[in-house]
């Protein structure tokens, strides 16, 4: 949230001052982190004894809190804070992804920085639309923007028809959807490890695949697993830990977090996403959530725990998988296997500075920041009690 003023006006009083800091005090309370949430609020002062409050958010509740703030200091305002989603979205303020893998930025144009990518059939959340661009939320709760093409907009009632659908996942690295059930059709799309997609019969070895926006194509059955039998197993660890390696080789990109090249943190997340477990977004904040085993004594380490790499715990940078014995492979330039054993040939910790905690996540699953598909409000319905 940017708070700001004027210095021309009478109205700038070193109580007038005061309420700006506290006001960036409350922002910093309700919006810790940026990635997750929109608070963009100023103070307009018009020279006139009424402040203008100016910005958006997503949350409703902040801008009552701010609001709140200012009538309890007794200021003159005038409320032009708009609460997204935007209005001019109408009741389509919901998506399904498209493409194999699309990419979000941080602003609403081909040269703004990469932040995440989301794959085929992740239900984002739809916030604003500039230009052919849409600043949509991610399942967890990353925020970019994605041009219009990645996806197809939809109401909250065909959100619920979509969850309710024959859903497949696609449970191999990589691959493709063709227009024929006999070996030699042309490519539909392309595939990765995650993406979901709805089926409407079957032909020889092929399932008879529906894109979320409306094209159709033939994938291999024995390369799929359907929504039940991918979302109600137990999460396995030696499982994730194949995922990863077949991902050895791949390149680092970052924002990443597909089968086809990733960051540190895509990386942990596919691992675990193949296991239909959500976790958050980047290395600092996975580094919050599940169990925190004792790092300095490698022998309370398990395969599957997040080990974090930085300077301190509180300036996480990196992250990858422990699979047991010393060695954790992780996204590094590429995907590569090392040891925190300063005695291993393959130790490697000094460009990822210091081992400064881990995470053990099958321990606590639903719990803040690890999520099972299943149970997680935009992938599926929850039951009635």
């Amino acid at each position: 949230m940017v708070l700001s003023v004027g210095l021309s006006s009478p109205a700038q009083t070193t109580s007038f001052k005061s309420v700006i800091s506290e006001l960036n005090s409350v922002q910093k309370q309700l919006v810790p982190d940026k990635r997750v949430a929109i608070l963009d609020i100023s103070l307009q002062d018009t020279l006139q004894p009424t402040i203008v409050l100016k910005g958006k958010t997503d949350l409703p509740e902040a801008r009552t809190k701010v609001l709140d703030l200012l009538k309890g200091k007794g200021i003159q305002f005038v409320d032009s804070v708009e609460v997204l989603p935007e209005i001019s979205l109408g009741d389509k303020n919901w998506a399904l992804v498209t493409l194999s893998v699309a990419h979000m930025r941080s602003g609403p144009d081909h040269a703004d920085e990469m932040v995440t990518q989301a794959l085929m059939g992740t239900p984002l959340r739809v916030l604003e639309y500039e230009d052919g661009w849409f600043r949509v939320q991610t399942p967890d709760q990353y925020m970019g923007w994605m041009e219009g093409n990645g996806l197809v907009r939809m109401s909250q009632t065909l959100l619920n028809v979509w969850k309710k659908s024959d859903r497949y996942m696609f449970n191999q690295i990589s691959g493709v959807a063709v227009d024929a059930p006999d070996g030699n059709g042309l490519v539909v799309t392309d595939l990765v490890l995650g993406d979901l997609f709805e089926v409407d019969g079957e032909s020889k070895d092929y399932l008879q695949i529906r894109l979320p926006d409306g094209r159709k194509g033939f994938v291999k059955k024995k390369d799929c697993l359907s929504w039940k039998d991918w979302t109600s197993k137990t999460p396995d660890v030696q499982a994730l830990l194949a995922i990863g390696r077949q991902m050895l080789g791949l390149p680092y990109l970052w924002g990443g977090t597909s089968t086809k090249s990733n960051d540190c943190s895509g990386f942990s997340k596919t691992c675990y996403f193949s296991q239909a477990v959500i976790l958050a977004r980047d290395a600092s904040q996975q580094a919050r959530y599940g169990e925190h085993p004792d790092v300095k004594n490698m022998e309370s380490l398990q395969p599957g725990d997040l080990l974090f790499f930085g300077r301190s715990i509180q300036r996480v940078t990196h992250v990858g998988v422990y699979m047991g014995n010393g060695k954790y492979i992780h996204s590094s330039g590429y995907v590569r296997i090392n040891s925190i054993d300063p005695n291993a040939p393959d130790y490697n910790l000094t460009d990822r500075k210091e081992l400064v905690t881990s995470s053990r996540i099958l321990n606590s699953l639903n719990t803040a920041g690890i999520t099972l598909v299943k149970d997680h409000p935009w992938y599926a319905i929850a039951p009635k009690n």
